[in-house]
């Protein structure tokens, strides 16, 4: 009698918890940027929870290695948990530009792109929830993939505007650096959801 080994769905809780965490990181930007004040420890906690964030995905590769059936392709449970991270990563790194490059008066724009990563992040956690369901990822993954054209739009503008208006070059450079890290940030999270499509795609 063959017995059968079943898959392994404790991934599915991990993967929700990547996103959950995502999710706070990307809160924790938001009201940054609605508050300038209280930089240092705004920044301080958005490490702290990229450095849990790092561990997350460490322990997913690790059980990864370790497990023979997965609950879906093993390639993409590894891109997925890579490009979580990827935008935990951009987060960060715009959070770091501000204290090293001691930016006291952040344009409107990081605040509405940093508002954009909340929203995108948000709906990353809806469409990794349902995964184990089968229910609506498809319907995320597009919303996210909107969000990220907004982000665009938000930034080119900024950039423009930074090119006429801002008379400091030295300001200019790191203004337009902070903007394009959090771009980049929309541009990853466009990542997760493209891997989440393959996951649902494979999968009918």
């Amino acid at each position: 009698m063959v017995r059968l080994i079943p898959k392994d769905v404790s991934f599915f809780a991990m993967f929700s918890d990547m996103a959950d965490n995502l999710i706070s990181g990307a809160q924790v930007l938001v009201n940054l940027f609605a508050d300038f004040r209280d930089v240092e420890k705004s920044t301080i906690e958005v490490k702290r929870i990229e450095h849990v964030g790092d561990d997350m995905t460490h322990d997913i590769l690790t059980k990864l290695n370790q497990t023979f059936i997965t609950p879906f392709d093993r390639e993409d449970m590894h891109r997925l948990a890579s490009s979580l991270d990827d935008v935990l990563d951009f987060m960060n790194s715009a959070a770091d530009r501000i204290t090293l490059y001691k930016i006291t008066n952040p344009p409107r724009a990081a605040g509405e792109l940093a508002k954009v990563i909340l929203e995108q992040t948000q709906e990353i956690g809806h469409a990794v929830s349902l995964l184990r369901k089968n229910g609506d990822v498809l319907g995320h993954c597009v919303e996210i993939n909107r969000l990220e054209n907004d982000a665009d739009k938000i930034s080119r503008e900024a950039i423009a505007r930074l090119f006429e208006y801002e008379k400091d070059p030295i300001n200019l450079i790191k203004i337009k650096e902070l903007i394009e890290v959090l771009e980049m940030a929309t541009d990853k999270a466009e990542d997760v959801a493209n891997v989440l499509e393959t996951v649902v795609l494979k999968s009918t």
